[in-house]
């Protein structure tokens, strides 16, 4: 069989993937399932494109890790701008079919949790919820042993002569990523000396703030649709979301602000 559009892109089983599950159905979960198919597809190209971004910077290649970043930074704002669509849908809309969800959250996403891990964000606890030699504990077992893009940023400074500490650079990649003095000293010394690094610091700072404000949206879009009920799955909804809010994922590049 010759390769079509179709084909390719597998649109039969693509377009055959949302299933209202409302009688009639309701006209917006139509809306409702497209939205989260397409955010976990994104979720799937940023994690594509951070493991990319990391072997760029184990090769020191700063062009190349750079338009990576431009793409990542690209995306977010898509995933940003799709919240706007998501809100056409008021809070009655959205309850004419919430129940049909039953314990399905957002929460679950184990997408969403990979990148988390690869951000730094790791916490033992996650991968309770998935069960054992599941697609999604397999996937985030392996997330959790594997350095994140703050460890591969750290070897990325050491390569270009900075002195990061050796403890650093070898230390625990499942624990989460923690702030460090001796981290700012050089990263203030990349901004007073290195143009160049300086570039993938403020792309990095660039992507840390793109991904808090989704989270602000997200969160926002939340409050705007079920104000502070109790999630979907029994999740704590809203108040759970507001406790992720603010902070940052490359800390460092932050506390060093005041400094310069």
């Amino acid at each position: 069989m010759p390769v079509t559009y179709s084909n390719y892109l597998k649109l039969d089983q693509v377009l055959s993937a949302q299933q209202p599950l409302s009688e009639g159905p309701e006209h917006d979960e139509m809306l409702f399932i497209i939205i989260h198919q397409v955010y976990e597809l994104w979720f799937k190209q940023v994690l594509h494109e951070l493991d990319y971004l990391q072997q760029r910077l184990a090769n020191n290649d700063t062009p190349r890790a750079l338009h990576t970043l431009r793409r990542i930074l690209t995306i977010l704002k898509t995933m940003v701008a799709q919240i706007d669509i998501l809100e056409t849908m008021t809070p009655l809309e959205f309850l004419s079919f919430r129940h049909r969800l039953e314990s399905a959250s957002g929460f679950q996403s184990y997408q969403f949790r990979e990148l988390e891990f690869v951000l730094g964000h790791k916490r033992h606890s996650i991968l309770l919820h998935y069960p054992e030699e599941t697609t999604a504990r397999c996937r985030l077992e392996i997330r959790y042993q594997q350095s994140t893009l703050w460890d591969a940023f750290l070897r990325y400074l050491a390569v270009n002569g900075y002195e990061v500490p050796p403890e650093l650079l070898a230390r625990d990649v499942s624990q989460p990523v923690e702030p460090s003095p001796a981290v700012q000293k050089i990263l203030i010394e990349v901004y007073r000396n290195n143009p160049d690094l300086i570039q993938v610091c403020e792309r990095l700072v660039d992507f840390d703030e793109g991904v808090q404000e989704w989270r602000y949206r997200h969160i926002k879009m939340v409050e705007r649709t079920i104000g502070t009920k109790q999630g979907t799955g029994g999740s704590a909804g809203v108040k759970y979301l507001q406790t992720t809010l603010l902070k940052p994922i490359f800390p460092d590049l932050w506390a060093i602000r005041t400094e310069l």
